[in-house]
């Protein structure tokens, strides 16, 4: 691991994830603060990113320009973000699940399944409590609804919302008259 990765890591685990939120009233150069750990730590850091209050997140994550994560979110794992993605708060994205294909002996001592990495497009708002499952793939456009858990691979510019996640509508009138 790099010098300047474990850097940012300590910098942002010690103290930049508990400043004040970005847009609050004081903020104490918080976003700027959290935004240059990531560029220490993170696999790729496009510019002009929001990394917000107490997210927590591997430094695997690749994330494109004007993007942000959200306030405690959680994410684990090899994860691509696009430009231009909103992230609400609490949002959790995992990339591998535990083992439980053997009944004789407990799951917690079966380990963990592969890594499926998670890409997310460009232009796509993540409403707050979403939980991406490992694998998926959300097309550029997209909106997802609170509180969704996304278990498949979500088209571009759909608009998906529920357990499991599935598209309400598109934001494009054509792929609308298709259905």
């Amino acid at each position: 691991m790099k010098v300047k990765k474990i850097i940012g890591i300590i910098m942002y685990r010690s103290f930049a994830k508990y400043l004040p939120r970005s847009n609050g009233r004081i903020n104490l150069g918080s976003k700027q603060l959290r935004r240059f750990c990531g560029k220490l730590m993170l696999d790729e850091c496009g510019r002009n990113v929001n990394i917000e209050r107490k997210a927590n997140f591997s430094s695997r994550v690749k994330i494109g320009n004007d993007s942000g994560i959200g306030i405690n979110s959680s994410i684990a794992g090899y994860v691509t973000i696009g430009n231009d993605v909103m992230m609400g708060p609490e949002c959790i994205i995992y990339t591998r699940n535990h083992e439980f294909k053997r009944t004789d002996i407990p799951m917690h001592e079966q380990g963990f399944s592969e890594v499926k990495p998670v890409v997310i497009g460009n232009d796509v708002w993540i409403g707050g409590r979403v939980i991406i499952l490992p694998g998926v793939h959300i097309g550029n456009g997209c909106i997802i609804g609170a509180g969704a858990v996304v278990t498949k691979d979500v088209p571009d510019y759909a608009i998906v919302g529920g357990n499991p996640a599935k598209v309400i509508k598109y934001r494009t009138d054509e792929q609308n008259k298709e259905e």
